[in-house]
C-alpha cells in the first residue's frame, strides 16, 4: 500500500446518495470524472475485473461465444429498426468530419443481428448464442447513485438465435440457469421477477433484482410465489356490474373541493347516502399528463384512477414506451382551457369527445361502476356517474400505485412491496429485429424462415455497486471472496522493524501459496488508521502482524462476521490458505 494508487477518505463525498457510492469513493475504488461517468482506480478495477471474469466464465460454460462490437456505431441499422428516433434524447448522437451520423451504442441488438445475417445462412448454423462485454452509453436525464445509474456503464449482452420458438425456449432456459450460477458465485442475493421488455420489444421477460432499500425498482411478492416488477403487475379487473337500476347522474355544487380529501368531506356533510359514508375509493381521480413521443410530438393524456390511489408515473411510462411522461404544466393547462384543473371529469374526455384528449382508466373502472368525479366546471362535481352508461374510456392502463396487501394477479395471496436493483434481464425478443433487418436462414426443407432471437443482459459495472450496496456495514465494505480485490489484507502495525520484516516474509509466503495479498507496509501510519482503512476497503480476511508477534501469534479477523482469532505464526499460512479455499456461502 506504500506504492498503491489509493487514497482513503474519512468524510463522505458531498454528492454521494447511497452507501455503495459513498464507500467506494471513500475506500479509493472509483472517482467521478463527470456527471454519471466514473474512473476506476486500481482496487476498484480489480473488483470489476473479477465480476467480469465470473460473468465470462459462466457464459462460456453455457456454450456462448464471445465477440466484441465497436461502441461507435453507424446510424443506418438503428434507423431501420426505428430506434434512432425511439431512443429520443437518451441517445448520444454525433457526426464525423464528413457529416455522417453515428451514435454511441446504448445496446447492440442491431449489430448482433447483422453479424449473424452476414455469417449464417442455414439451419445447420443454429442454434447460436454469442455475447460481448462492452461499454454502453445512455444520456440519462438524472444520473445518480454512483455506479447504479450512469451515462457510461459496462454490460454483458448476449443474444440467442434459433430456427423456431421451441429452440428459443431452450436457449432462454439455458441463459436463465447461467444467470443463476453467475449471481450465486457473485454472492448476490437476488429475486427473479416477471418484467416488461420495454423499448427492446419481445414477449417473455424476467429481471434479476437485488433487494436493497435504495433500489430504483419496486417489485412485489406473494406468499404463494408470485413475483413481478411493479411495472409488470396486472390488476385483476372486477366483473362488469349491471346498472339498469342505477340513479341518474346529477351535478352538484361542491365549492372549494379541488382535492379528494376536501371532496369526500363535503360529500359526507351535504350529500350523505344510506349505504355508508363516501370514501376516497368512491371517487374517480382524473390526472392529466403530457406525453412526448420520440418524434417530438407532444400529446395530453388523462388517466382515471380510484381516488384512494395515486398515479405511479413510472408504471404509467412503462406502459407507454417509447413515449416519455411529464407532469402537466401551467402552460399546458392554459393551452387546453376545456380541462378545468381540480374538476376534470370523463364526460369531456376521449378521442371522440370535443377535446379529443385520450382517456385511459384503471382496470378497476369497469362497466357499471358508479363514481363521484369532476363535472368539468369549477366548484362542481357529478355524482353517480356510471361507466359504460355516462362515459366510455378509450382503454385501460396500469398506472395506479401498488400497495402492500393488494391481491396477487394469480390469486396466490396478498402482495408485499420491496425495492431492488436490476442486475440482470432476460427476454425473448422473437422476430422483431430479424424481420426488420432481414435475418433469415434456410430450414431443413430448403424454405427460408425468419430467425427468432433472445436477449440477455447483465450490468457488470452495476453489479459491482449492487454487491457493495448489499455487502457493507458501518465501518466499510465487505466484499465476497470471489470478487474481492485480494484474499488477505495483511497489516503491519507499530514501529518495530521485526514486525515489518515478519510481515513482508509472510506476504511472500502467502503469495507463493497462491493467495492474493494486499500488504499494508506503510510506516509512520498509526495502527488505528491502518485498521480503519482495512475495514473500509473490505477485503474478506484481515491479518494483523503487531503486538501478538511477541507471543508468536498473528491476529486474523473475518471482515464480514468480525470473528477474531490468534493463529501461531508457524501455522498462519496453512490456516489462511484453508480459510481462503472455503467455498463462499450463497446468500
Amino acid at each position: 500500500m506504500s506504492t498503491l494508487l489509493v487514497k482513503t477518505l474519512r468524510d463522505d463525498p458531498a454528492d454521494a446518495e447511497v452507501p455503495s457510492h459513498r464507500l467506494m469513493v471513500r475506500a479509493g475504488y472509483i472517482r467521478r470524472a463527470a456527471p454519471g461517468v466514473y474512473s476506476w482506480l486500481p482496487l476498484g478495477y480489480l473488483v470489476y475485473r473479477n465480476v467480469e471474469r465470473v460473468v465470462r466464465e459462466e457464459m462460456d460454460a453455457a456454450g456462448c461465444q464471445e465477440v466484441h462490437f465497436p461502441a461507435l456505431l453507424p446510424r443506418e441499422p438503428y434507423e431501420v429498426t426505428g430506434r434512432w428516433t425511439e431512443y429520443g434524447d437518451t441517445l448520444f448522437r454525433l457526426k464525423d468530419r464528413k457529416q455522417a451520423d453515428y451514435l454511441l451504442g446504448p445496446t447492440h441488438e442491431e449489430m448482433f443481428t447483422l453479424m449473424v445475417k452476414d455469417l449464417c445462412s442455414s439451419y445447420k448454423d443454429l442454434p447460436l448464442s454469442i455475447y460481448q462485454i462492452q461499454t454502453k452509453y445512455r444520456d440519462e436525464a438524472r444520473p445518480r447513485a454512483g455506479l447504479l445509474r450512469c451515462r457510461e456503464f459496462v454490460m454483458k449482452d448476449s443474444y440467442s438465435f434459433d430456427i423456431d420458438d421451441a429452440g428459443l425456449e431452450r436457449s432462454y432456459e439455458n441463459h436463465r440457469r447461467a444467470y443463476i450460477r453467475t449471481f450465486d458465485r457473485l454472492g448476490l442475493e437476488y429475486v427473479i421477477v416477471s418484467a416488461m421488455s420495454g423499448a427492446m420489444g419481445g414477449s417473455r421477460s424476467e429481471e434479476f433484482l437485488c433487494p436493497v432499500p435504495v433500489g430504483e425498482d419496486t417489485f412485489v411478492r406473494s406468499p404463494g410465489g408470485y413475483a413481478a416488477n411493479a411495472e409488470a403487475v396486472r390488476t385483476p379487473a372486477p366483473e362488469p356490474i349491471p346498472y339498469d337500476d342505477a340513479p341518474a347522474a346529477h351535478v352538484e355544487d361542491t365549492p372549494d373541493t379541488p382535492t379528494i380529501e376536501s371532496l369526500v368531506a363535503l360529500a359526507n356533510e351535504k350529500f350523505p347516502r344510506e349505504n355508508g359514508k363516501w370514501t376516497a375509493a368512491d371517487t374517480l381521480k382524473n390526472v392529466v399528463v403530457m406525453l412526448t413521443h420520440p418524434d417530438g410530438k407532444r400529446e395530453p393524456l388523462v388517466v382515471g384512477v380510484p381516488g384512494d390511489r395515486e398515479v405511479d408515473l413510472k408504471r404509467l411510462e412503462a406502459q407507454l414506451e417509447p413515449a416519455t411522461v411529464d407532469v402537466f404544466a401551467d402552460t399546458d393547462f392554459a393551452a387546453h382551457p376545456a380541462l378545468v384543473r381540480g374538476y376534470i371529469g370523463p364526460q369531456a374526455l376521449g378521442a371522440e369527445s370535443v377535446t379529443g384528449i385520450r382517456y385511459l382508466v384503471d382496470p378497476r373502472v369497469v362497466a357499471g361502476t358508479r363514481w363521484l368525479t369532476g363535472a368539468n366546471q369549477a366548484g362542481r362535481h357529478v355524482f353517480d356517474l356510471v361507466c359504460g352508461r355516462d362515459f366510455t374510456p378509450d382503454g385501460t392502463v396500469e398506472a395506479a400505485e401498488l400497495r402492500d396487501g393488494d391481491p396477487a394477479p394469480d390469486g396466490s395471496g396478498p402482495l408485499s412491496l420491496q425495492r431492488g436493483i436490476e442486475i440482470g434481464h432476460i427476454f425473448q425478443l422473437g422476430r422483431k429485429y430479424a424481420e426488420a433487418l432481414g435475418l433469415s436462414v434456410l430450414d431443413e426443407n430448403g424454405k427460408r424462415v425468419t430467425v427468432t432471437m433472445g436477449s440477455y443482459g447483465i450490468g457488470v459495472s452495476r453489479a459491482v455497486a449492487a454487491i457493495a450496496e448489499s455487502s457493507h456495514d458501518g465501518a466499510g465494505l465487505c466484499w465476497p471472496r470471489e470478487i474481492a480485490p485480494a484474499d488477505i489484507h495483511l497489516v503491519a502495525t507499530g514501529k518495530d522493524d521485526a514486525v515489518f520484516e515478519t510481515a513482508e516474509t509472510l506476504a511472500k509466503d502467502l503469495e507463493n501459496a497462491g493467495l492474493r495479498v494486499l500488504f499494508d507496509d506503510r510506516r509512520r501510519i498509526s495502527p488505528g488508521v491502518k485498521l480503519n482503512d482495512a475495514e473500509l476497503i473490505g477485503v474478506p480476511t484481515i491479518a494483523v502482524v503487531g503486538r501478538g508477534l511477541s507471543n508468536g501469534t498473528i491476529e486474523v479477523t473475518d471482515r464480514a462476521s468480525g470473528d477474531r482469532e490468534d493463529v501461531p505464526l508457524g501455522e498462519v499460512v496453512a490456516h489462511l490458505t484453508a480459510v481462503c479455499r472455503r467455498p463462499n456461502p450463497v446468500h
